[in-house]
């Protein structure tokens, strides 16, 4: 065994944020000897949510698994799709019986890889405490048997993800935040191995609210009225980390930040 590159990307937003990723992941890939690729892509299609021809696109990119999060249940196309063994997650801390799965294991050969998803509670949907689920989860022999886990925190609060990320040292390989689309520049090895990174940034428009056109975003913020969000068109970018991995230990080595345009 010797070592492996992960490469987490932020939230894809949009069918704009799909084709910056076609056009820029598969040489980067190559150019910086990606293992895996982890991409959330809760955010995937235009009209929100993920469809099976956004995660389709994304997977024909260069994903290995997709992530999602608080919007995977937003277009009910998803649903068959989620539930036919796609490398494709919905957070684990949703109830049991709905679609998906909460974890995906990828079968390396020489390792196996967990890739768990997770979703915060602070702001958002009264679901499992987070902590608990993933000790549950953490626990189970198929996760177990694998030497490098990946866990992808889609939350909103800094805080619950910060948390989590000293909860997790040294339990998990990496944990990375997502869901607040901007990139944060506190990429590190905690204490005990586990690399982490509060939030990984987006994959979309650069000049926009979150991947949303800016000023229907002001006038909400202004006159506090409803708003249908439309999504922004634009130079792109791709953001993310690669966390390089003793495949031995299962510990994280080094963590890269990385906005590819």
């Amino acid at each position: 065994m010797g070592f492996m590159n992960v490469l987490a990307i932020g939230d894809v937003v949009g069918s704009v944020g799909c084709e910056h990723i076609r056009s820029v992941l598969p040489s980067f890939k190559r150019h910086r000897n990606i293992d895996v690729c982890v991409i959330n892509g809760e955010n995937s299609s235009d009209t929100n949510g993920i469809v099976p021809a956004s995660a389709e696109h994304l997977f024909t990119s260069g994903a290995d698994v997709i992530t999602t999060g608080n919007h995977i249940y937003r277009r009910r196309e998803i649903y068959d799709y989620l539930d036919e063994g796609y490398a494709i997650t919905r957070p684990a801390n949703f109830n049991a019986e709905n679609p998906g799965k909460g974890y995906y294991i990828v079968d390396k050969g020489r390792v196996k890889i967990a890739v768990i998803n997770l979703m915060g509670i602070m702001y958002l949907d009264p679901i499992e405490n987070p902590f608990d689920c993933v000790d549950r989860l953490l626990l189970q022999d198929d996760i177990k048997e694998c030497k490098i886990k990946l866990v992808d925190f889609h939350a909103e609060a800094t805080s619950e993800k910060r948390a989590m990320g000293f909860y997790l040292d040294g339990r998990v390989t990496a944990m990375f935040g997502t869901h607040t689309h901007i990139q944060t520049a506190d990429e590190q090895v905690l204490e005990n191995g586990t690399g982490y990174i509060t939030d990984l940034g987006m994959s979309g428009v650069i000049q926009s609210v979150l991947g949303v056109k800016s000023q229907i975003i002001i006038d909400k913020f202004k006159n506090n009225m409803p708003a249908r969000f439309s999504f922004e068109t634009g130079d792109s970018s791709m953001c993310g980390c690669i966390f390089e991995i003793d495949e031995k230990t299962g510990k994280t080595i080094s963590v890269e930040r990385v906005d590819i345009r």
